[in-house]
């Protein structure tokens, strides 16, 4: 996959961000390696392996959406995308863009007074090793959710003068995105 280059200070910062969901990815890996030596081979399992592995997990989720989106990889019907005008598209982009504003906002919303008592209180996780998993997590779903509106703007803001592009034909074999684009032109003319 190429990456869709950044166009905006968001786009910078969700770059930024989903590195370091990148990088835990691989600590997830080295944890669970690390309990399945442990366990297997020494006898010894480790009490917090699991919970942490759960942990960052849900970070590396909440990251996962904001590297999507500045991607332009979330889900769009592109067989119906593909072939409307570009006026067409635009109505399609503000529309989703709202949508998203308005699942970030009434997210923010809903959630923030839990959030706030989570974090104020250290709420934990409530097992033997006892992480402060939603004390971090509820503000994390918070913070993300408004990045999240943020860069969906963004990419309205920056893709609004962009030619009309066939996005889902790059996936198919040539002969075949041939004629799909060649059908596409034929409906526009």
């Amino acid at each position: 996959m190429v990456e869709t280059e950044p166009r905006s200070a968001i786009d910078y910062i969700s770059l930024a961000i989903s590195r370091v969901g990148m990088f835990l990815t691989a600590v997830i890996v080295a944890i669970m390696f690390y309990e399945v030596v442990m366990r297997y081979f020494f006898e010894r399992p480790t009490l917090w392996v699991n919970e942490m592995s759960l942990w960052i997990g849900g970070f590396v989720y909440l990251l996962a959406a904001l590297y999507v989106l500045q991607q332009r990889g979330h889900i769009r019907i592109t067989l119906l995308y593909d072939v409307c005008p570009r006026w067409l598209q635009r109505i399609f982009d503000i529309l989703s863009t709202i949508m998203i504003a308005i699942f970030g906002i009434m997210t923010i919303h809903g959630g923030f007074r839990e959030a706030v008592q989570k974090y104020d209180r250290w709420e934990t996780f409530g097992t033997a090793w006892d992480p402060p998993i939603p004390a971090t997590m509820k503000p994390a779903i918070l913070i993300i959710s408004g990045l999240l509106v943020a860069q969906a703007i963004a990419n309205l803001i920056a893709d609004w003068n962009r030619p009309h592009v066939s996005e889902g034909a790059e996936d198919i074999g040539e002969e075949v995105r041939d004629s799909y684009l060649e059908t596409v032109r034929d409906r526009h003319d």
